[in-house]
């Protein structure tokens, strides 16, 4: 007897030192929580855990640390608790797990789970004494690992998440009648948790929202906290969703160490959301069409903007190009390739069309796109076989064609760019004889407007021949021989026997007098592109070409000056590169 009046004195002088906490929350506001996870607090003051997420926590605590204790081994003060709360769960019959009041060494655990840990442990420190942390929970789930009585249970819990001690949710009315209560009944209910720091006894009791506390708690378990608690701990609620799933709220709260919890002012607690219809209703019945309609624009405006852009980049093709396929480059990526044929690149302008910089935007290779208006499809597969045959051709003078594109109308012809090329310069084609001798003259002309040059060709398109020829032990080379023909009056011997008597005259001896003057070794001693132009389009008179002492003298009309060459000369331009032109320029017989 006198002992206990010792202690009793005691504990009466350590809460006489004591200081008092205490805190009421009727209704939240942002910011007055430490939240963690799923909880948050709605505008009206609601602070809700845990919605339509699965496999998720929720953690609310006071943000300050509450002083339990005066010392490290010092008794636990009393104190009392008071919270109303309401779970909702996604599917009525269905509930999700529950929530939990805690007392915990610190806002944030080493290590938390969700589903049946309910935010507050995990499989490896689930009952460690180290943990310090006292819960009550409100579970609405029966989970065997952890010996729950059913899934409507309020429970004891002490570092671990086996409770203590823990009884089917409800209350005591007045002449002992015990009431059941569904959890997960969606209304809100009121808890009271009450520690006795003298008798060491840890109280629960429940009811509906609006009902006097019982006088008989719902739970009753005697232990000390001394070796729960520290000095210092947090206070609040966690939460936590497994595979199904529940909405946890908390409408107010208050606490007391060493006082009692203040009343909850029940007028000023916000309201819970309703069931049943929604406040979305109005925008399902209004914002939703105008969403589709929007989304319905939207995709006619793609659909539209495609189809344009479709017809943009739309090409010619037809069934016998598909032969030519490797040879054939996509408009749009020419299109790339020049930055949509903008001024800023064009090189130049000369025979049918104009001449683009460019890099290939799969390749990173540089090059030169012509475009060329064609209006008929007359010859166009014979001419495209022409592109294709230029496309083999490779040589220090020629500037290699890589292929054609068609479009609305027009051809597109892709070259390596030569930065120190010009337009006077662009290539020549390899000679095919089995053309026909119209179709030959109609590639001599898209030669002389830009498409290949190459000057020493002329007389291989038309004699059919190649540049230098082995007879008799000697190498015979074609200028001289076509010279020699020429000079003796004879200059239509020096036309392709092939041809027979297919040829125009006067179109067979121009292009082998043409094929004479560009043979000069140095080109600004050549006639240029446009000069020979206008000699096969017949705009100019013939050029006169006249022999002096085995000298081949040329008369330009229009004042240019005339220009020598005799047949020797030529000997050693060819010889420099007759491995080349033996190798590349194969043709004839």
């Amino acid at each position: 007897m006198f002992f206990k009046i010792l202690v009793l004195v005691s504990l009466l002088a350590v809460s006489a030192y004591a200081q008092v906490t205490s805190f009421v929350y009727n209704g939240f506001t942002m910011g007055e929580l430490s939240l963690y996870g799923m909880a948050w607090v709605t505008p009206d003051g609601l602070l809700t855990m845990g919605y339509d997420l699965l496999r998720k926590v929720g953690h609310a605590f006071h943000p300050e640390p509450v002083q339990f204790k005066n010392s490290p081994n010092g008794s636990v003060f009393s104190f009392s608790t008071t919270f109303i709360f309401a779970i909702r769960p996604q599917y009525k019959r269905l509930g999700g797990h529950g929530i939990v009041f805690m007392v915990t060494p610190q806002r944030g655990f080493p290590g938390f789970l969700p589903s049946q840990y309910l935010g507050m442990f995990d499989s490896i420190n689930n009952g460690n004494a180290t943990n310090h942390v006292l819960g009550v929970e409100f579970d609405t789930v029966q989970d065997y690992e952890f010996a729950d009585i059913n899934d409507n249970h309020v429970g004891i819990d002490l570092n671990g998440l086996v409770s203590v001690k823990s009884t089917p949710a409800g209350y005591y009315a007045d002449g002992g009648k015990f009431n059941d209560l569904n959890l997960k009944s969606g209304k809100p209910m009121q808890v009271w948790v009450d520690y006795d720091g003298m008798e060491k006894l840890i109280s629960v009791t429940l009811a509906p929202i609006k009902m006097q506390k019982p006088n008989t708690p719902l739970l009753s378990l005697t232990y000390d906290l001394a070796s729960i608690f520290n000095e210092n701990m947090y206070v609040g609620f966690s939460s936590s969703t497994g595979l199904l799933t529940n909405t946890h709220y908390v409408l107010g709260w208050s606490l007391g160490v060493n006082a009692k919890a203040q009343e909850l002012a029940l007028s000023q607690l916000p309201k819970l959301p309703q069931v049943g219809k929604k406040d979305t209703s109005k925008v399902l019945t209004i914002g939703l069409p105008w969403v589709v309609l929007f989304l319905i624009s939207i995709l006619i405006s793609s659909v539209i903007y495609v189809m344009r852009r479709k017809q943009k980049f739309a090409e010619v093709l037809e069934d016998w190009e598909r032969e030519y396929g490797p040879h054939r480059f996509k408009y749009k990526d020419l299109y790339i390739a020049t930055k949509g044929f903008r001024e800023q690149e064009l090189l130049g302008t000369g025979g049918f069309g104009r001449v683009y910089r460019g890099i290939l935007p799969t390749s990173n290779i540089e090059i030169a796109v012509k475009r060329v208006s064609h209006e008929s499809r007359q010859g166009m597969r014979e001419f495209v076989a022409e592109i294709i045959s230029i496309g083999r051709l490779r040589h220090r003078n020629i500037v290699s064609l890589l292929g054609y594109c068609r479009r609305k109308g027009e051809l597109l012809l892709v070259y390596d760019y030569m930065p120190n090329g010009s337009l006077d310069r662009y290539l020549y084609n390899q000679p095919t004889v089995t053309l026909n001798w119209r179709q030959r003259f109609r590639v001599i002309k898209g030669v002389a407007s830009g498409l290949l040059y190459l000057h020493e060709g002329w007389e291989q398109v038309t004699c059919g021949r190649r540049p230098i020829q082995n007879r008799d032990a000697e190498d015979t080379i074609l200028v001289d021989w076509v010279f020699s023909c020429w000079d003796r009056g004879a200059i239509l011997e020096a036309r392709d026997p092939k041809l027979g008597a297919e040829f125009v005259e006067e179109e067979m001896e121009l292009v082998l007098k043409l094929g004479l003057m560009c043979s000069h070794p140095e080109p600004l001693m050549r006639p240029s592109i446009r000069q020979i132009l206008h000699y096969l389009e017949g705009d100019i008179p013939t050029p006169e070409l006249s022999s002096i002492g085995g000298r081949l003298t040329v008369g330009h009309h229009g004042g240019c000056d005339d220009l020598a060459r005799s047949p020797s000369s030529m000997e050693n331009a060819f010889q420099q590169s007759y491995s080349v032109v033996e190798s590349l320029l194969s043709g004839g017989r």
